[in-house]
């Protein structure tokens, strides 16, 4: 183990990753940032991102994230292509495991994001982008006029349906039971929307047309009946969760049922020096801007603790 101490350790590449880098960079800290298993967050697996501002022509999400890390790169930020295997977090320096090597950190961000839950189906990553999507704020618009799906049967999946009636002409919701896991009130509010339509006991065995590079159909199977189908539709959206990056830190930080990282005061960890920022602790929006947002509140809060240490 190497007795350089970094000033602050930051665990993820995506926005909130790269701002907080951006920041503590500025600030001189010289941040060492840890690209992960998705270099790039879910950002990589866009196509066009129209909703991030000071772009009123949108821009692909691959080129923001170059333009992020160029940016964290000029104010001295180090960018390793390199994915956290183990924390200790008992005491300081904390040590984080990276393979065989150890890195010790005065103080650490962890924005190591959310990854969507897919099928697993080839078609389906082969169209991440082109019609396949994990988040209807993001890609909803693309698909006014047009007929979607969303496969899921939670919350997340009733809330995807009635966002996406803005735009489409009808939302298809395929669920593989009849029972649904969504609360009373939101099922209910999706069976009284008129241009939803649920396709029950079913599930999707592969998209159409990975040739032409976009969504045309869904091959459907009926787990009842046995019988196969196939819906014409624009697009098919996740509604079945993300999986937050967090389990490094089981049993050393607060989490939720499902994972996320529990923060106070917008990014504090109950670990002194220890800071969550974007997806990984944010399961409400999940917007670039407000994961870049938090990555800036946890590079200040750093700035912050390492000046009241002495650093």
């Amino acid at each position: 183990m190497s007795d350089f101490v970094h000033n602050t350790v930051i665990l993820g590449s995506g926005c909130s990753g790269l701002t907080a880098a951006i920041y503590a960079g500025r600030a001189n800290l010289k941040p060492l940032v840890l690209e992960g298993h998705e270099p790039g967050g879910q950002l990589s697996l866009t196509t066009m991102v129209e909703n991030f501002p000071g772009f009123p022509d949108g821009i692909q999400g691959p080129e923001l994230i170059e333009h992020m890390k160029k940016q964290a790169l000029r104010f001295g930020a180090q960018i390793e292509v390199k994915h956290a295997v183990s924390a200790d977090l008992r005491q300081r320096p904390f040590v984080i495991g990276v393979g065989k090597e150890t890195i010790k950190t005065r103080t650490l961000i962890i924005a190591s994001g959310a990854s969507a839950r897919w099928l697993g189906l080839k078609s389906e990553q082969e169209l991440i982008g082109y019609g396949v999507s994990s988040c209807a704020t993001c890609d909803g618009f693309f698909f006014g006029g047009k007929e979607v799906a969303v496969v899921g049967g939670g919350d997340s999946a009733m809330e995807e349906a009635m966002f996406l009636t803005r735009f489409a002409s009808k939302v298809s919701i395929i669920h593989r039971s009849d029972q649904f896991r969504a609360s009373k009130i939101m099922l209910e509010r999706a069976r009284n929307n008129e241009k939803i339509k649920f396709i029950t006991d079913t599930v999707v065995e592969d998209i159409y047309d990975p040739r032409k590079k976009e969504v045309t159909a869904l091959k459907l199977r009926n787990l009842k009946t046995d019988k196969v189908s196939e819906l014409r539709t624009n697009a098919m959206f996740l509604g079945i969760g993300h999986i937050p990056n967090a389990k490094l830190f089981e049993g050393q930080l607060d989490m939720d049922k499902d994972g996320y990282l529990i923060t106070r005061d917008y990014v504090h960890t109950r670990v002194p020096g220890v800071y969550a920022s974007g997806d990984v602790q944010d399961r409400r929006y999940r917007q670039a801007v407000t994961a870049a947002g938090t990555g800036c509140m946890a590079a200040i809060e750093v700035e912050k603790f390492l000046e009241a240490e002495g650093h």
